[in-house]
């Protein structure tokens, strides 16, 4: 049940809310510096071994599907602008219970996000400095995180816009300076043979080693890669024209980011063109040789620093996703309303929801990156796969457009093709990501049983945008 505003004249304060002061190149920023483009070095290791050294054709498999689902966002976005995201859409177009286990889904996914990106600014940390307790590292950026968004969505977008551009600017540095090395003949191997990839060559996308299950998997860990696209979808009520706006930021924000990953990868998997476990001592976690290896020690060093400051911009982005996500749940009432659907009259940002989350990311401290990539994985599949099914239920089912061919292409085909590549990588997705992720659908189960007196009633909604 939705609650009224208290009427400001009669001495009491009207119910706050979240502000409209978002516009296109907001959006896009608060995207990329969610999705961090240089995340791309520190997920390289790990593709690099799972696609059997196919990194950037993993990207191409995981860019198809994300572009795909954008589409269906954007449609969706259109119809319900909610902060609630993929939660929203399936509890408006398919049942306000499948509502529930989608946001559910997705608060493993959104929760766990800004977790792990303090534990990428930690092991930068400790790359540096070895010798310091590395819980100093996770507490101080846990607070620098929380505070951030504490002053709300457009501060978020102000402090990442530079940070943004910096790393692009990183990346393309990046890149020329491993174009010289390859132009030279040369590769983290010494001299390149003519049995290792090539400069300007397919090898690095295809050849006759390529097995499509393993880019699939390759894919499926990027998709932690992509996890901030569809986060944008939660900052609906904080944006001017949001019908308009967020469905072109999120396509171009993953097209944008889809990019600069496979042009990037395509010459790091050349350099780099054979087992990552003889370039790199961890291969979940390769920045820091990559960076040493090109660069040098100097290089190495003030990218770590640079990097630290990225993955903080990522985690104020995912920070803030997640703590609007758990703000919908709330005002509906499928989670407690008092704590999670709180907006701070000063502030206007979810306060308690902002410090929860940062609450929870110092367990960063007690977990790895890949477990946790495999997670994030599980609860973006989850969301991506029923966005696509919103789409077909509300306007090709409920609404009746599923006659003319423009209807059944945008209704019917393109959110079918969207599932479809998903559903490839459920396939692949990581066997205990998959089980932990199913007790965590079954303990959701049981609240929802709970909440719905045995799924008697339906989970409760909030009604402002149906």
């Amino acid at each position: 049940m939705r609650i009224p505003p208290l009427n400001m004249n009669s001495g009491t304060q009207s119910a706050a809310k979240l502000q409209k002061n978002l516009v296109l190149w907001h959006i896009i920023i608060i995207g990329l510096a969610y999705i961090q483009p240089m995340t791309v070095f520190d997920t390289f290791g790990l593709v690099s071994q799972y696609s059997n050294q196919h990194v950037p054709t993993s990207y191409i498999f995981a860019l198809a599907a994300i572009l795909l689902t954008s589409i269906s966002y954007g449609h969706m976005i259109r119809r319900y602008p909610s902060a609630g995201s993929a939660y929203t859409y399936a509890q408006k177009s398919i049942h306000p219970n499948v509502g529930f286990m989608v946001g559910w889904s997705s608060w493993l996914d959104y929760l766990l996000s800004p977790l792990v990106n303090i534990i990428l600014a930690d092991i930068y940390l400790r790359a540096l400095y070895p010798e310091v307790n590395n819980w100093i590292w996770i507490v101080g950026l846990t607070l620098i995180m929380t505070i951030v968004n504490l002053f709300g969505a457009r501060f978020v977008a102000r402090l990442n816009s530079i940070i943004v551009f910096t790393q692009v600017a990183v990346i393309i540095y990046f890149s020329y300076k491993v174009y010289l090395f390859l132009s030279q003949g040369l590769n983290a191997d010494g001299t390149i043979n003519a049995a290792q990839y090539q400069l300007w060559s397919l090898a690095p996308f295809w050849n006759e080693m390529t097995s499509v299950g393993a880019l699939i998997t390759g894919a499926t860990i990027l998709c932690f890669s992509f996890t901030g696209f569809d986060a944008l979808s939660s900052l609906a009520e904080e944006t001017k024209d949001s019908q308009k706006v967020l469905p072109r930021a999120i396509f171009l924000t993953a097209l944008i980011a889809g990019v600069i990953f496979i042009i990037s990868t395509y010459f790091m998997q050349i350099y780099f063109s054979g087992d990552p476990a003889t370039y790199f001592s961890k291969i979940d976690e390769t920045q820091p040789d990559i960076m040493k290896a090109i660069g040098g020690i100097a290089f190495q060093t003030i990218i770590l620093y640079f990097a630290i400051v990225t993955v903080m911009a990522s985690g104020i982005s995912a920070h803030a996703g997640v703590s609007r996500l758990m703000y919908v749940m709330g005002r509906d009432g499928v989670i407690n309303r008092k704590i999670f659907g709180h907006i701070s009259p000063k502030l206007f940002t979810p306060t308690y929801n902002i410090l929860i989350v940062g609450a929870v990311a110092l367990t960063a401290g007690l977990l790895d990156f890949e477990h946790i990539a495999n997670l994030i994985s599980f609860g973006a599949l989850t969301a991506f796969s029923f966005v696509n099914f919103s789409v077909i239920s509300r306007y090709a089912l409920r609404d009746g457009r599923n006659k003319s061919p423009m209807d059944i292409i945008n209704y019917i085909v393109i959110p079918l093709l969207g599932f479809a590549s998903v559903f490839l990588m459920w396939l692949e997705i990581d066997e205990t990501a998959l089980k932990i992720g199913l007790i965590w659908a079954t303990l959701g189960v049981g609240y929802l049983a709970y909440k719905t007196r045995g799924f008697r009633y339906p989970a409760p909604q909030h009604n402002e945008h149906e």
